[in-house]
């Protein structure tokens, strides 16, 4: 089965010039080694530090999930050069990059294995996904900016002025999500408990 680690813990705070942001990044370690949104280029070494911690190098890491585009999100996919990628609905190996219609379902869901799936939840972009994770205890949803933080839950304002290419989507897979999973990772925030909210 798997085990899903959250490596560091995303943020994002207004500053005078812009906002301070980094993404919250995940290790889905067991059958497959899933590495999920890499954060900054400046983030490489502490990256490769911290999956070691974890008994995993570059080499055995076989997906790089990043929910969407977004630079802070990306920033290392490099250094995972036996993956298959997905940036969003868009999969690649080295040169080669696939008709997503082939992995992605009717209803938007990619699986990986059976406990394993990749969910298009369109919204913050208009590619976002999100990976479910079943794990012996609990599903836990990586979400990256479906959900910007907890905080999110009761003021709908952060994720909205976090950029949302389409608010009516987001709100409706935000509901999907958050209805199907017992945890959430978001995108810029530490993991909560779903229970709570439903």
């Amino acid at each position: 089965m798997y085990e899903v680690h959250v490596l560091f813990v995303g943020y994002c705070r207004p500053t005078e010039g812009g906002m301070l942001a980094n993404c919250t990044c995940t290790l889905v370690k067991g059958p497959k080694n899933i590495i999920v949104d890499t954060m900054t280029p400046w983030d490489g070494k502490n990256l490769i530090n911290a999956i070691e911690q974890h008994g995993v190098g570059c080499d055995d890491i076989d997906y790089v999930i990043s929910t969407h585009g977004h630079s802070d999100h990306v920033g290392n996919n490099n250094l995972f050069l036996n993956a298959k990628h997905l940036v969003g609905r868009c999969i690649s190996y080295k040169q080669m990059y696939y008709d997503d219609s082939k992995f992605f379902n009717s209803d938007g869901v990619y699986e990986i294995d059976e406990n394993i799936r990749v969910i298009s939840t369109p919204g913050h972009t208009l590619t976002d996904v999100s990976v479910i994770v079943q794990t012996t205890k609990a599903s836990i949803g990586i979400v990256g900016d479906l959900f910007e933080s907890e905080d999110d839950i009761m003021d709908e304002s952060i994720w909205l002025n976090a950029g949302s290419e389409n608010p009516d989507s987001q709100k409706k897979y935000r509901k999907a999500i958050m209805e199907q999973v017992d945890w959430i990772i978001p995108g810029h925030g530490a993991m909560f408990c779903t229970r709570k909210y439903k």
